[in-house]
């Protein structure tokens, strides 16, 4: 006897595709991964490029030679004043509560860039999971149902974020998102980050982002809250294990593109290794720099 359930022939040819896609969450999943990725790269580049130009006299960092070297892409004109916004401490038409929405939006920006593809272990194994279960006919929630409760954890975070980043600019001398904290100030973010990664908190989260398949296959549901719960939980699994490298970004300037990816490529890294090493290691590099920084100041 045929098994008619997968039968879509009297569909019309749009139908069938839909279909198919749905019968295939795996790739729906991971080319939407892929999009919102490349697309916070761009616009995140885009704006360190205008940035540039916005950035006190004399002030370098990082990566400035090879944004130098890229083109201005196209893009509307209200995103140059989210640019502007970014970059100074005046709210927009005096409202504070504007510069928080337009600093979150940037923070979430970072977070999707450098921490979304360190989480493709956690997706890839809810989608195997999820194509065992469909195999039996199973009913599967869709992936990005799980991506959605992850990603709620990050929006978060930047919103925290915006408003921390508003009290360092209102007492930074240089008020200027590109432009690194001074002195103690940055030497405290950079020790605090490096002692972190000693942390017994650091090495739980670590383990858990690390090994996601025995907490989605003991709390596998068919309910999509628990689902976009579950999504949650590890979303604060992976905010335990790198919210303090975040902090790195205070140090050296809070859109520098390339401390972002050096922190993106180091996440995935670190999530992927086995052992502590890669940690105490990134641990021991962040106290180094925070001492030298330190001495410099004083």
């Amino acid at each position: 006897m045929n098994d008619r359930r997968n039968d879509f022939s009297n569909l019309d040819g749009a139908g069938r595709a839909a279909a198919a896609t749905v019968r295939r969450p795996r790739a729906v999943v991971y080319l939407a991964m892929a999009v919102a990725v490349v697309l916070a790269w761009l616009v995140l580049m885009s704006m360190a490029v205008r940035g540039i130009d916005l950035r006190s006299p004399g002030a370098s960092a990082p990566g400035d030679a090879l944004l130098r070297q890229l083109p201005e892409l196209p893009w509307p004109a209200w995103l140059d004043t989210l640019v502007s916004l970014c970059l100074s401490p005046q709210p927009l038409g005096g409202s504070i509560w504007a510069r928080w929405a337009v600093l979150a939006a940037m923070w979430l920006l970072m977070s999707v860039a450098m921490m979304l593809p360190s989480a493709a272990p956690m997706i890839r194994t809810y989608c195997e999971i999820a194509d065992t279960a469909h195999a039996k006919g199973e009913a599967v929630v869709h992936p990005l149902v799980l991506v959605a409760g992850y990603l709620t954890v990050w929006f978060a975070v930047s919103a925290a974020f915006a408003i921390l980043t508003i009290g360092v600019q209102q007492l930074a001398s240089t008020p200027d998102a590109l432009a690194p904290l001074s002195g103690v100030a940055a030497a405290g973010a950079l020790a605090l980050a490096g002692l972190y990664q000693f942390s017994a908190l650091k090495a739980a989260c670590l383990m858990k982002c690390r090994n996601p398949f025995s907490t989605l296959f003991a709390r596998w549901s068919t309910r999509p809250a628990r689902v976009y719960r579950l999504g949650v939980e590890q979303g604060i699994w992976c905010l335990g294990c790198c919210w303090a490298l975040m902090l790195v970004m205070f140090a050296v300037g809070i859109m520098n593109v390339f401390w972002m990816a050096v922190i993106g490529v180091f996440t995935l890294f670190e999530k992927q290794m086995a052992g502590s090493l890669p940690s105490r290691v990134a641990g021991a590099i962040l106290l180094v720099w925070a001492g030298a920084l330190l001495l410099s100041a004083v």
